[in-house]
Parts: C-alpha cells; structure tokens; sequence
C-alpha cells in the first residue's frame, strides 16, 4: 500500500537558478505510483539533479528504485566495500576503500587524480561510447562537515556560449579516454598499469544531442576527454579549458551537503560532478552507494553517433 509521504503530488522546490531541485513528500522505499514516477523523472529532466532526503532505503530498495526508471548497470569490477549480493550496487568508502591501494594512500591518490580543479570534473564513465543515462546515490554515512557535491548544467553551459562558439563546437567531435586526468608518479606506477589493463576510449560529439529532451549538451568532462579530433594538441587544450570553464562557471552549478539518508538522482548525459576533495585528512568515514542506470551512444548535432575505440562494444559491461 501507498505511504502517507507518497499519496499526494511531490513537491519540487528547485534550489539553484539552472540546476538542481529538492523533492519533498515522496517516500523512496514505499510503493510509488505512475504519477509519482513521472513527476521526479520530470522533475530529473528539466532541473539535472534532484534531492531528496531522510529516506529509508535500503540495498534492496535502492536497486528496486532504480529498475523504475531504467535498467541498472552491473560493473565486471567494483570497489572491495560493494555489497557481494547486489552487483548493481557500486559502494565508495573513501579512504577506507582506497586506502593503500595501487601504493598509495587516498591523499596522493587524490592529488593525482586531480591535480587541478577541471581535472576533478567529471561525468560517470564517460569514456564508455554509451555512457549510464543517470545515476542514484545515497548516503550511508558522512562526516559532521564537509564532503558536499557539486553538479554542473551542461545544457546551460552550452545555451550561455556565444552563437558563434556554439556553431563551431557543434562541428567538433573528441576522444574520451580512460583515466587521462590522472598524473602519473615517476618511476613504476601500479594505477597507470591498472588503467592500460583496463582501457577505454570513445569518440563522442563535443555536443550531444539528449534523447529525451532535444537539448543540445555540452559534452566535456575534465577527467575523460583528451584530445578534439582534427585539431592540434596546443589547439585542442586550448579550446577545452575553454570550454570546461564555461560549464563549470558558477551560476551552471549547484553544491549539495549530504545527510544519511539523503539521496541524489542526475541526468549522467546533462550533467558534470564533482565530488569532494576535503575529507581525505578527517578522521569520519563517508560511504556512498550508487546504482546506475544504462545509457544509449550519444548522437551530435548532425546525428553521427559515438564511435567505441577501444574497451566494451555498447551495451555490454
């Protein structure tokens, strides 16, 4: 039977001028009706990222959620902390998860990956050629301070560049490719072998079309994209911080603080995240679980589809 919390109209209270709304009276965990459904998957397509918090989930309920707007993705390889019965479940436990891994602590695991701040945006697997249409994460445990998110409105993004920039980009296609925002140490590195071992690379129009909406998107990521085709390295890096800036300008963006219990649900085709970098040093845990939900090849502006160069072929993970 349908909760109290999910007899009557969700409450959509957006929180930022471009991205990003708080969803109240919905309960996750109980029974949602079609009319619920539509209302938070509305509420996901016209804001990017929605929140809710003090819900109830559970694994069982989060992946049950999940299978009502899509199909959730099952990773070959997942985290140590991931729950071993729920393989749609992907769980980060900060330090606790990547601690000592590849021989390193988080903090330098943290520098590397991000060593500057564009470096550390970035969209879920992004360098697959069907990257997942959306994610949902939820709060287990967070610190007492810090830890917030940040997401950014790549379809604003695209919408505040001048016409003449965004008929030029519109032409533009750029290869994605695992782990090229990290920066390798000297000498033998154990994570660069674990990304060689488990390459992927795409070639993605710099701006997609989304599927649902028609929007035109901005499709650049800090932590993916290396290379715009057809243009020279000087040329590409050039026009790719430009572009980054743009999308990650803050009036595109929105920062969320989470609770246990708070959950966060984003349109992965519209959207940039960054997630925090000031909880390596604090002695609190922060363990998130996340399911996401399968995505199809993104297409540009002249309908060319993605193009897979090297890793999984679409649909397979």
């Amino acid at each position: 039977m349908p909760t109290d919390r999910n007899s009557t109209t969700p409450d959509v209270r957006p929180v930022a001028g471009h991205i990003g709304a708080e969803i109240h009276g919905v309960d996750l965990a109980g029974d949602l009706d079609e009319t619920v459904i539509a209302r938070i998957r509305a509420a996901v397509l016209r804001w990017k990222v929605v929140f809710f918090r003090g819900q109830r989930l559970d694994h069982a309920g989060h992946v049950a959620l999940a299978r009502r707007f899509g199909e959730p993705v099952v990773l070959p390889r997942r985290g140590k902390a991931s729950p071993p019965d729920f393989p749609e479940i992907e769980t980060t436990a900060d330090r606790l998860e990547l601690g000592g891994r590849f021989g390193m602590e988080h903090d330098e695991w943290l520098r590397r990956r991000r060593h500057t701040l564009l470096r550390g945006w970035h969209c879920d697997h992004g360098a697959r050629v069907d990257p997942p249409a959306a994610t949902i994460l939820r709060a287990e445990t967070v610190p007492p301070y810090g830890g917030d998110t940040t997401w950014a409105n790549l379809a604003a993004a695209y919408a505040g560049l001048s016409a003449p920039v965004r008929a030029f980009a519109d032409g533009l296609r750029a290869e994605h490719r695992l782990g090229v925002g990290y920066q390798p140490r000297s000498g033998d590195d154990a994570y660069v072998r674990h990304l060689l071992d488990h390459q992927t690379a795409s070639e993605h129009p710099l701006v997609r079309v989304h599927p649902e909406t028609g929007e035109r998107v901005l499709f650049v990521n800090g932590y993916y994209v290396e290379q715009i085709s057809g243009l020279s390295r000087p040329e590409s890096a050039a026009v790719l911080e430009m572009l980054l800036e743009q999308a990650t300008r803050p009036e595109y963006t929105v920062r969320f603080r989470w609770e246990p219990g708070s959950v966060a649900f984003w349109d992965n085709r519209a959207t940039i995240h960054l997630a925090p970098g000031d909880t390596a040093h604090l002695d609190h845990p922060r363990t998130m679980h996340r399911v996401m939900l399968a995505g199809d090849v993104p297409a540009g502006v002249d309908g060319r589809p993605s193009t897979p160069l090297t890793g999984t072929a679409p649909g397979r993970w």
